[in-house]
């Protein structure tokens, strides 16, 4: 938890009053991500959970889908000209017969915003890549009551440890159908915190994930969505708004979608089969 958040000095003005004082912030520091020690992409993140945001990074890419295709990831000696370790460089080891992803500058990547996909391409990549279908789990089918949902966004704010001290964090987290909260993770990025849950849940052995509900502070975005599908979860809301490319995505998988989650009050764009409504 050190280097999650970082003390500065701040001029602090209330009420036309000016006075010095100690602030915290969320810490944001580069992760470079390499696969067989070569360099795959960099991203910047809160530290803390690194080899979670890596593992799920590659799930995201299509490159990892269980624990046994994962060998091993380290954080790399000597990444500076000195030798130090700056705990800012992690190397992941596939399994032997995992393909290793092409790392070369010409590589198509679809997991930001501006990898250069879009429309029908960025959806059929989603599509042809996905390990699993959207699934709704042993179960059967979800039928997630608005009350419950409308519940979700304070459960996620109570288990917030950083943003309190901050209040610069995304989170996201993922519940049960019953509203159970089963994990959750903060970042300075919301792609950054669902890839640490979904890092976890690969390394625990717990892809795909049928039958959870995942919720993300923020907007709902294209690639929140594409990760989402990547993970085999079949419903994710968010407390802001969702992108058009987001919602197609979402009806071209089967997901739930929902936005602007607050109170009593949500928008289902896609998949509303799945919530119980009048």
């Amino acid at each position: 938890m050190g280097r999650v958040t970082a003390r500065r000095r701040v001029v602090r003005v209330r009420e036309g009053v000016a006075g010095t004082r100690a602030d915290t912030l969320v810490a944001e520091e580069p992760l470079e991500i390499r696969v067989g020690g070569r360099p795959l992409a960099i991203t910047m993140r809160t530290p803390g959970d690194d080899f979670d945001l890596a593992a799920g990074f590659l799930v995201s890419e299509g490159v990892l889908g269980s624990a046994e295709e994962l060998a091993n990831i380290v954080y790399c000696a000597g990444a500076t000209a000195d030798g130090g370790n700056t705990y800012n460089v992690v190397d992941v080891r596939l399994a032997p017969g995992v393909p290793v992803p092409d790392v070369t500058l010409e590589r198509n990547v679809y997991t930001t915003s501006s990898c250069g996909l879009c429309g029908k391409a960025s959806l059929e990549a989603v599509r042809t890549t996905a390990r699993w279908p959207v699934g709704d789990g042993p179960g059967g089918p979800l039928r997630l009551e608005p009350a419950l949902l409308a519940e979700l966004p304070d459960r996620l704010r109570a288990a917030q440890r950083v943003f309190d001290r901050t209040g610069g964090l995304h989170a996201a987290a993922l519940f049960t159908a019953a509203g159970e909260l089963l994990d959750v993770r903060e970042d300075v990025g919301r792609h950054n915190a669902v890839d640490k849950l979904v890092g976890h849940a690969l390394r625990e052995g717990l892809l795909p994930l049928a039958g959870s509900v995942l919720l993300v502070s923020g907007r709902a975005s294209f690639e929140l969505v594409q990760k989402a599908v990547m993970a085999g979860i079949p419903v994710l809301a968010a407390v802001s708004a969702p992108s058009s490319l987001a919602v197609d995505l979402a009806v071209e998988s089967g997901m739930t979608l929902i936005g602007f989650l607050r109170g009593a009050s949500m928008n289902v764009y896609a998949g509303a089969e799945r919530v119980v409504l009048d």
